[in-house]
């Protein structure tokens, strides 16, 4: 039997070996992980294939629910009374202090899911099975929806906050949901962002939607019509001692559908189950985190990513932890707002992105030093490669050089932490921009184009040998399109999950993930889908083609450039490139605002049609062209690159 070194703290050399052991008994390392949480019923087969190639069930006739190993579990203990979250809202006072700040304590949280899980079942008459979709900023009532949601066995989509209604209606459309669950509106850097309107707008588009729940989150006059109701409206006469008796749900049952862009056609939706799933995020937790009882843990991604819904709300409830949850953004309204939180709560665990650290440190140490962060024992990121110098500004100047720093590699597809530095097992020399050890169990490569393994230090594709908990999830792994599923991620190499993303493994070891290999860029964290930009463009009325690409960028990673042809009849002018770019962020959000927008009489394509983005990237960020034996015309790329370096003349 394989030991549990969770709780054990062991040195290289025996975490190399140990992990060798785990990769080859993966499923009895995954057995006695799961054995840890608390089960309705056992399972009698640890993993299968289903009749779907690639698709597997975990932990096979057990059954649990995801919402009561969050919350009963602790409910019925000594946790009862310790905090869950510690909800701040963006608004202060004069002073700079938060205006609205709401505890709840896991008993607090488990009344709440309970009430509004017996609303949900009862007023709108949801059901296991059922589908819904939840459109809210970070307030409470989010996780809450999450957690009920859960509880009844309904399957959810979060949808960030700060998409627009044409990406409402294409998630709730895929889904077929019934129900949008929205706020009236929340506080963006002190303005106000009237969601309701939003949803209101891709009702137009959304014919399976029934009702709509609204969260007063703003107060005042709000326009409602009879397919809507409050929040306060549907709890109105349940009780607060209401229990809903939580679905025993088997271990491989869709939990939620989030939508990830992909390189071409609409966002996949990824499945994510209860058991396997809750299993990885346990794990991870124990591992990545080293999550203890005494712990603050604040974790600043937003709920509608993955990481909200894997490492706000899922995984530090499962290990009952004291959760911060932030409102609003890192500069408001000074930026020092994160670390005041970090201070004013005695954050002991940081979890946050390489964007935002570059972001904050624009703004020099002093706003840093003058808060008390000594209550930081382990820091990481995710969203994209830490640089080096991002590394040790966290480590130095934020950690105070006594917190452990590390660059966590994961994906929405994989639904929790693949690659990381593991304080919570064992302690090995950090490597600036490294991300690490795969976990125990994980078993990662970095493979050439033909699937051969590559020598140390050189490029190569990232995949992934055995399958693991927690990854795409029955019936199809993306919602309604197994093909599509097959297709992204097992058919570049035979029998191996190809995470899209170029890496390098060191003669130690350690992984070093350099960014993606296929057409999705990371603005500030967030997936962006090039073909989603591009139709939003075509849209337009006087566009005829369009291409976006994703260059580097300092603070956020990576930001879009886009290439227009214009219809006939329609001249380039700055006018038509400001109104392009106000289209953009109307029609897509304000995140995928493009650096530089180019007009071309043609887009460089191969003989088949299809647009060569690479080669437009290639120009932008001064890289050798490589092949062009299939493009069809080579005065396009000329034309690309005239546009280009005219941009950068101009900004010199």
């Amino acid at each position: 039997m394989l030991k549990n070194w969770i709780h054990r703290n062991v040195d290289e050399r025996e975490y190399l070996d140990y992990h060798r052991k785990a990769v080859k008994e993966y499923q009895q390392h995954w057995e006695v992980i799961a054995r840890e949480l608390e089960w309705f019923s056992p399972w009698t087969k640890v993993v299968e294939e289903t009749d779907k190639a690639h698709v597997f069930k975990w932990f096979v006739g057990g059954t649990t629910n995801i919402s009561y190993l969050a919350l009963d579990r602790h409910a019925k203990t000594w946790r009862r009374h310790k905090l869950a979250f510690i909800w701040e809202g963006e608004p202060v006072d004069e002073q700079g202090r938060p205006k609205e700040v709401r505890k709840f304590t896991y008993y607090d949280l488990w009344r709440e899911v309970n009430r509004v899980a017996y609303a949900m079942r009862t007023k709108l008459g949801l059901k296991r099975g059922d589908r819904i979709a939840i459109y809210l900023p970070m307030i409470p009532e989010l996780p809450i929806f999450m957690l009920a949601a859960a509880r009844l066995g309904v399957i959810f989509t979060v949808i960030f906050s700060g998409f627009t209604a044409e990406n409402i209606a294409n998630r709730v459309n895929d889904l077929n949901a019934s129900l949008i669950v929205t706020a009236d509106g929340v506080y963006r850097r002190g303005k106000i962002l009237r969601l309701k309107e939003i949803v209101d707008e891709s009702l137009k588009f959304t014919p399976s939607v029934q009702r709509v729940v609204v969260v007063r989150r703003l107060g005042g006059e709000l326009s409602l019509t009879q397919r809507d109701v409050t929040l306060d409206e549907l709890l109105k006469g349940v009780p607060p001692n209401t229990y809903v008796d939580p679905e025993r749900m088997e271990s491989n049952e869709v939990l939620y559908v989030l939508y990830t862009s992909g390189t071409t056609g609409r966002p996949k939706g990824m499945i994510h189950d209860h058991g396997g799933y809750a299993t990885l995020l346990h794990a991870t937790m124990k591992w990545v985190f080293d999550a203890r009882d005494d712990d603050v843990y604040f974790c600043t991604a937003d709920i509608g990513w993955v990481t909200g819904h894997s490492y706000i709300v899922f995984g530090p409830l499962i290990e009952g932890l004291t959760s911060v949850m932030y409102e609003g953004t890192l500069d408001f309204p000074a930026p020092d707002r994160w670390w005041s939180i970090v201070e004013r709560y005695g954050v002991t665990i940081l979890y946050t992105s390489p964007t935002a650290v570059r972001t904050l440190m624009k703004f020099g140490d002093d706003l840093v030093k003058k808060h008390d962060l000594s209550t930081l024992r382990i820091i990481h990121s995710v969203g994209e490669p830490i640089n080096p110098s991002a590394w040790r500004w966290l480590f130095e100047v934020v950690g105070g050089s006594r917190a452990p720093v590390g660059s966590t590699w994961w994906m929405t597809e994989t639904g929790g932490i693949m690659i990381s530095y593991l304080p919570g097992l064992m302690l090995v020399p950090m490597k600036p921009g490294s991300n690490g050890y795969p976990l125990p169990g994980i078993d990662v490569d970095v493979l050439d184009e033909s699937g051969n393994p590559v020598k140390p230090g050189e490029r190569g594709y990232l995949v992934i040998r055995n399958p693991w908990p927690g990854m795409p999830a029955a019936p199809t792994g993306v919602w309604g399109d197994h093909e599509r599923y097959v297709k992204t991620y097992w058919s570049k190499y035979k029998d191996l999950f190809y995470a899209g993303d170029y890496a390098v493994k060191d003669s130690d070891g350690y992984i070093w993930v350099a960014g993606r290999a296929d057409e999705v860029m990371k603005v500030s964290g967030h997936r962006i889908g090039t073909y989603e930009l591009e139709s939003v463009l075509v849209a337009h009325r006087a566009v005829s083609e369009a291409a976006v690409i994703g260059v580097p960028d300092e603070v956020k990673g990576e930001v879009p450039i886009a290439y227009v042809v214009l219809k006939t009849g329609n001249q380039p002018s700055e006018e038509m490139r400001k109104e392009l770019v106000d289209w953009i962020r109307k029609n897509y959000g304000p995140i995928a605002t493009p650096r530089a927008l180019f007009f071309v009489n043609k887009l460089p394509k191969t003989r088949s049609g299809k647009i060569m983005r690479r080669l437009m990237r290639s120009v932008a960020t001064n890289s050798p062209l490589g092949d062009t034996t299939t493009l069809e015309d080579a005065s396009s790329v000329e034309e690309v690159r005239t546009a280009y370096e005219e941009f950068v003349k101009s900004i010199r």
